[in-house]
């Protein structure tokens, strides 16, 4: 069975990161998009190769749906059954849930299907999370907090909650946008974005216009930067 390089760089985050491990139940943030769906596509792959040994652990997908984003497109629902992920949908009224006076934006979307994630993770017994952030998400994060917020912060691989007994987990960390397009285009599967009316991504465009600038899209690049996070000499900064 072939080894995709796209899943050659998850296996090697999974492994640093100790993502997968014994007994785990998985469950897979969905949107429908090409991230999430290589994502989904690898933790079916690897379940194929658990099966001649290794760490044992159960998946499962769960696509929130909303009344201003886009549904699951036929045909990824129909690559789900093939990949014998199971899939669940969950409605949820994002408008219904904005309190009076507060403006629709990206972040509330955002938070109301990360809620629902949660919640159901929680009820159902998963103890991990996989959501599809990949590596140029976490360097512009960490762009938007230091040139925004002046700290250094972004999301990291592996996140266990205080509060909540759900472990969040990034496979994609290792895996820039050119590396999941590629697959995604040999894989044969279409992308969907968020298509609503009240997208206002604008931050988010500068910093990935200001990571291009500063590795010149070199993967390379955003690997060091990436893995400098890990390496930090504290006696030479402030």
């Amino acid at each position: 069975m072939s080894n995709p390089k796209l899943f050659r760089l998850i296996d090697h985050a999974v492994e640093r990161y100790s993502m997968i491990e014994e007994g785990d139940r998985i469950l897979i943030g969905a949107s429908g998009g090409k991230d999430s769906t290589a994502l989904v596509e690898y933790f079916a792959h690897r379940m194929m190769r658990r099966s001649r040994g290794g760490t044992r652990f159960e998946i499962a997908a769960l696509h929130v749906s909303t009344e201003i984003g886009s549904p699951l497109h036929p045909s990824i629902v129909d690559a789900f059954g093939r990949w014998k992920v199971p899939l669940h949908i969950v409605p949820v009224s994002v408008l219904g849930r904005l309190k009076p006076g507060k403006r629709m934006n990206c972040w509330w979307c955002s938070t109301q299907r990360r809620t629902e994630l949660n919640d159901f993770a929680i009820r159902e017994g998963y103890n991990k999370i996989a959501l599809g952030h990949h590596l140029d998400d976490i360097l512009e994060t960490l762009l938007m907090n230091a040139l925004t917020k002046a700290e250094l912060s972004t999301m990291p691989p592996r996140l266990s909650y205080d509060k909540y007994p759900v472990t969040i987990i990034r496979p994609l960390c290792l895996a820039d946008i050119p590396h999941i397009v590629r697959h995604a285009e040999a894989a044969g599967y279409m992308s969907a974005t968020c298509t609503c009316d009240y997208q206002d991504n604008s931050g988010r465009k500068e910093a990935r216009g200001k990571l291009d600038a500063l590795t010149g899209g070199s993967y390379d690049e955003k690997r060091k930067l990436f893995d400098a996070l890990s390496n930090i000499k504290k006696e030479y900064l402030p």
